[in-house]
């Protein structure tokens, strides 16, 4: 990362999260008991600092890092990065009002974006010595992606390949949106029945708006930012490949993390993996991986990783040279949960609040594939919230729903 910065320091309440601070929308914190955020912060952080640990043979100056970063996030309180690192200085002001209290006491969405700042410099990802640029997430990422769980999934892909072209997008589409659940990977029709499917496991369904906004033959300029590598990012390449092949995109942009970031959030390296993966597949899988890698070669797919995208920062806040990179575009489609978050602003909106208006400050139409995998969520109709609150499920939470979400 970069000192890019946006946005101004303003109230905590409204600090990175948007100029929606003065709308009565809470801003999500950790330090409710019980709740999701307080249990990425007190339970999944701990653990993901021992899985890093055993991944690599560091050495002792890592291990004591790791050790005081755990004693930190745990007992003691946010600490500034020292002023030796290349982004102390963006950090600084990001940081502002948050560092010397709890890590449950600040906003979440900064809380977990800088832990993983901070789990970078512990392992010294940053530094000038051997471990520099040494992804610790890397043996989880090629475990994923080499498993034989991928290869069913490239298997599946000969089966939609004579299929015609609407039912085969709309099998694309589908898979993107599920990511990596297994069971709900390439098929040949979104309403094909699959074990693992949930009832109403569709929260929102604007997947016409979105193929009306890309037809066929339109060649538009769309832009994709990519959420998690590896399951996930094979079918978003899969529908990169298919928007290229059937004219609904002339040239796509498709926007990774610059540096590693929530464990299997997809950076260059990840997506260079997949698509090793998908050529030396046989048959149909070999064949898009054929034709993304020559697509690479003539730019018709680009791989861009803007600083921003590292940032505790909702895309409200996005710098000017990114916001014209999204208004060059027909269409920008945001992958993912942590997307999401940022698209909308990590509050405690109203399930109903509608789509459109907490993404009126995108530049141009957008669109939202995701699985629901925390309490963040709009646009959804005020029967859907009421049948879902009456299950009891975690429904916000459990991957078990998701949504397709487009503002023209």
């Amino acid at each position: 990362m970069t000192e890019t910065t946006s946005g101004s320091a303003g109230d905590e309440a409204g600090r990175g999260t948007g100029t929606a601070a003065g709308n009565g929308a809470p801003v999500i914190l950790s330090n409710e008991p019980g709740s999701f955020a307080r249990d990425v912060l007190a339970e999944r952080h701990p653990a993901l600092i021992e899985q890093v640990r055993d991944a690599f043979p560091y050495g002792r100056r890592q291990h004591d890092a790791l050790d005081a970063l755990l004693d930190e996030i745990t007992n003691g309180v946010v600490e500034p990065l020292p002023r030796s690192e290349h982004d102390h200085a963006a950090w600084s002001e990001w940081g502002q009002g948050h560092f010397g209290r709890s890590w449950f006491d600040v906003p979440f969405l900064w809380a977990e974006s800088y832990f993983y700042r901070r789990l970078l410099g512990a392992i010294e990802y940053f530094g000038s010595g051997p471990w520099q640029g040494i992804d610790p997430f890397a043996p989880f990422k090629e475990a994923e992606l080499r498993g034989t769980a991928v290869d069913n999934e490239l298997r599946a892909l000969d089966a939609l390949a004579g299929a015609p072209a609407g039912e085969r997008a709309a099998a694309l589409l589908h898979a993107a949106l599920w990511g990596n659940r297994a069971d709900l990977g390439f098929r040949v029709t979104a309403a094909e029945p699959a074990a693992g499917d949930t009832d109403g496991g569709l929260v929102a369904d604007d997947s016409a708006v979105l193929w009306r906004l890309l037809p066929a033959g339109a060649l538009a300029p769309v832009a994709v930012v990519a959420d998690n590598a590896g399951r996930e990012l094979i079918p978003d390449l899969v529908l990169v490949d298919h928007l290229l092949e059937h004219g609904h995109a002339e040239q796509v942009a498709l926007h990774v993390k610059p540096a590693p970031y929530y464990v299997s959030d997809a950076t260059l390296p990840d997506v260079v993996d997949c698509l090793r993966r998908l050529t030396e597949a046989p048959g149909e899988a070999g064949t898009i991986g054929g034709r993304l890698w020559k697509a690479m070669a003539t730019g018709r797919m680009e791989v861009r990783a803007h600083p921003f995208f590292c940032a505790p920062l909702p895309y409200e806040e996005m710098p000017g040279d990114l916001r014209k990179e999204f208004e060059a575009v027909s269409l920008t489609i945001f992958k993912g949960d942590l997307n999401y978050r940022r698209l909308v602003g990590d509050r405690k909106w109203h399930a109903t609040v509608p789509f459109a208006e907490r993404t009126a400050h995108f530049p141009r139409a957008v669109a939202a594939l995701r699985t629901l995998k925390s309490d963040v969520v709009v646009g959804l109709e005020q029967g859907t919230v009421e049948t879902l609150e009456r299950s009891g499920a975690a429904w916000r939470t459990d991957g078990t729903h998701a949504l397709t979400q487009v503002r023209e």
